[in-house]
């Protein structure tokens, strides 16, 4: 039996006994209850991998709690009393200078009430008496302290166990948008502030595309993904990833002139100083406007740019928060009220197992279509075997699933009950499903592979991806037509694209005079390409859109970059020691060199200046300027918005904060825009971007 599937055996115990309590059964249950959610624990904080989906966990933490209210005596050594975490031994460790405790979890209303009676009660206060509160979205990622001394950043703590931290002070230090000095003339002597780091959907999304591209772990979720990217060893790796931070606590203040006398005053000046808060906070006179919030955030969360699992309340008065003080592992004036998870329950019809670009197998399951968050889904990866054999998928299953970060459909567990009498484990094949080829699993990786050069489903899938929109952008090429350049065998290699002519694509079924030449002429546009884009199109491992721009600004031309030794990469920003050895292993092989080289004899332009030089719409115009883009943009797509941008000396970054210069705005904005206008961030639409270029052209 899987841990899984004893983590729901278990809940049903834990039900059972709490029905009908048999006091010497009580010591053997809550022994393997505690185990199980310190094994769940280390899965979730340790290993960034959650056992369960955080709704059943918190069940069986409720559960229990109500076995040690019944048999108190069980509470003292209780993983219920103590904050959830460790601090790994990879990092150096450091003390808090107060904890850093977790909230209390409410699931509704009806909760969210309780919660504010249990503050009158303790209080003495009559239940018709009004408290002040602040609301904010429950960010779903990884907790932090980091800690200004001066106004200077001078250490960042993971919250650990609560008592001790890692010290990841370096990873922080790579995160655009946590300042290094605090924005003050008169900073405290000591400043800790606290809050959570966090990946955006989007960012998210693409991340695990690349990671499953590269034949790395895929990350279950984006708090995952968050948490993954800061717990990195090599901080180059860290620096590579698409983090943000929101603040919205304090520990330790020590020299601060004036002192906030509300939460809400206290994030303002955040604000003031720089730190990133959330735009979403308000302040609600009642429990009935907070519940009206609840509601209000629950509707909005898929508009979100990043992942919510509910809402946080707190007292809005700090003394009175003082004065309610802590109970075990939480505050009393602080709870999350957390929201149901879309989840639906379908059945796995078969297993199928897919080839990628880079050999990676990738087991999908099939799934009889059902609606999750007003969207049919049909598939869901189980990315590789050991996620497999953790939640213990088979073909014939009932599942449970949900849309990971509310992009990436994911099983989040079988119903074993409804398990089928004769099903089988499911074992990736041992040989490659596509060319027969024996499949491997590289020492130290999580993914099987084909090694084979002569697999075709890794050729089809490697044009695919050299085509591509952000790569060689051959905009006629789609995917069947590669596989049928494939399959006839007109096409071995990225450079036969650049061969093509009338005669070899009227061999091709079902192709007229015109669309043959639609296509020929999207294939010469595309020579008038860039370094940074090959570079992307080639497919070198762990080299992702923003690493190949970062090395073809470092190197400028092909030629530099292929005779480039590891210390010359080392030297290139955000490249660490694992993607210097990637990229040397490829720039060593003698086919890797030739295939690039025989683009260039074929015509396509791969200096880093060549795009912008040709084009006449190319100019240093938005120098020095930053752009965030959200909406819908009239006859245009963000990404063709983008490389506009660029193209004109711009910068386009993923989130707004006060030194974005611009936010280039379209129908249907998302919260980019309430951000913006809170900031004073200039606001234009894209008739204003044309004639920004065109002033300055």
């Amino acid at each position: 039996m899987t841990k899984a599937a004893e983590f729901y055996e278990l809940i049903g115990e834990m039900d059972g006994f709490l029905k009908k309590p048999q006091p010497k059964a009580v010591e053997k249950l809550w022994k393997r209850a505690s185990e199980m959610i310190l094994l769940c624990d280390k899965h979730y904080y340790k290993n960034d991998s959650p056992l369960v989906p955080d709704v059943d966990y918190d069940k069986m933490v409720g559960k229990l709690e109500k076995i040690e209210a019944l048999y108190p005596e069980l509470k003292k050594n209780s993983p219920t009393q103590k904050v959830s975490g460790e601090a790994s031994e990879k990092f150096q460790k450091a003390e808090h200078r107060t904890p850093m405790i977790s909230l209390s979890n409410t699931y509704n209303a009806e909760e969210i009430k309780a919660f504010h009676e249990k503050i009158l009660n303790f209080l003495d206060w009559p239940l018709d008496k009004k408290i002040e509160y602040l609301a904010e979205p429950k960010l779903d990622g990884l907790a932090i302290e980091v800690i200004y001394e001066k106004g200077k950043l001078t250490r960042a703590l993971t919250r650990g166990d609560g008592t001790v931290g890692e010290d990841v002070t370096r990873n922080i230090l790579t995160i655009k948008n946590i300042p290094h000095t605090l924005k003050t003339k008169s900073p405290p002597k000591l400043f800790e502030v606290r809050g959570e780091i966090l990946m955006f959907k989007e960012d998210f999304a693409q991340l695990n595309a690349q990671q499953e591209a590269d034949g790395e772990m895929v990350f279950a979720n984006p708090r995952n993904a968050a948490a993954g990217s800061l717990r990195q060893l090599d901080s180059s790796i860290t620096a590579q990833r698409p983090l943000q931070a929101f603040f919205y606590g304090v520990g330790v203040i020590e020299g601060l002139d004036k002192k906030p006398q509300t939460h809400a005053e206290m994030e303002k000046l955040f604000s003031q100083w720089n730190l990133p808060v959330n735009d979403r906070a308000e302040v609600c006179e009642s429990v009935e406007e907070v519940i009206k919030y609840y509601h209000a955030m629950e509707k909005s969360r898929p508009k979100l740019l990043y992942d919510i699992d509910g809402i946080v309340v707190k007292v809005n008065s700090l003394p009175l928060q003082t004065t309610l003080g802590t109970i075990a592992r939480s505050p009393r004036w602080a709870a999350a009220a957390k929201f149901q998870p879309e989840q639906a329950t379908t059945v796995v019809e078969k297993i199928d197992v897919q080839v990628g670009r880079t050999g990676a197998l990738t087991p999908v399951a099939m799934m009889t279509p059902v609606k999750v968050g007003g969207v049919v889904v049909r598939n869901a990866t189980l990315h590789n075997q050991d996620e497999i054999d953790r939640k213990d998928v088979r073909e014939g299953d009932t599942v449970v699933i949900q849309r990971a970060g509310d992009v990436i459909p994911e099983i989040v567990n079988v119903i074993f009950e409804k398990r089928p009498k004769n099903s089988k484990a499911f074992k990736i094949p041992a040989k490659c499903p596509a060319c027969g080829s024996v499949a491997v699993k590289p020492e130290g990786e999580a993914v099987t592979r084909c090694e084979s050069i002569f697999c075709v489903a890794r050729l089809k899938e490697s044009l695919k991806h050299f085509v591509s929109r952000r790569a060689m952008n051959v905009e006629k090429l789609g995917d069947k037509l590669i596989d049928q350049l494939v399959d006839l065998d007109l096409v071995k290699s990225f450079s036969d694209i650049y061969s093509l002519d009338q005669a070899a694509l009227e061999k091709m079924p079902r192709q007229g005079e015109k669309s043959i030449q639609n296509l020929l002429e999207s294939i010469e546009k595309s020579k008038s390409s860039t370094l940074a884009r090959a570079l992307f199109g080639m497919g070198i491992r762990f080299v992702g859109e923003q690493t190949a721009k970062i090395l073809a600004k470092h190197f400028g031309t092909l030629e530099n970059f292929l005779e480039a030794s590891e210390e010359d990469l080392l030297n290139a920003e955000e490249v660490g020691e694992k993607v210097a050895k990637s990229i040397l292993g490829q720039i060593k092989k003698a086919e890797f060199k030739k295939e690039l080289r025989n683009l260039v004899k074929l015509g396509v332009n791969l200096n880093e200046s060549s795009r912008a030089s040709e084009s006449k719409n190319s100019s240093t115009a938005l120098a020095g300027l930053s752009f965030v883009i959200t909406g819908t943009l009239p006859g245009i797509s963000r990404d063709d918005a983008k490389d506009l941008i660029e193209l004109n000396g711009g910068d386009v970054i993923s989130a707004v904060s006060k030194k974005t210069s611009f936010l280039l705005c379209g129908d249907s904005p998302g919260s980019k825009l309430d951000k913006a206008q809170s900031l004073g961030v200039k606001v234009i639409d894209f008739s204003e971007l044309q004639k920004m270029i065109g002033k300055k052209s």
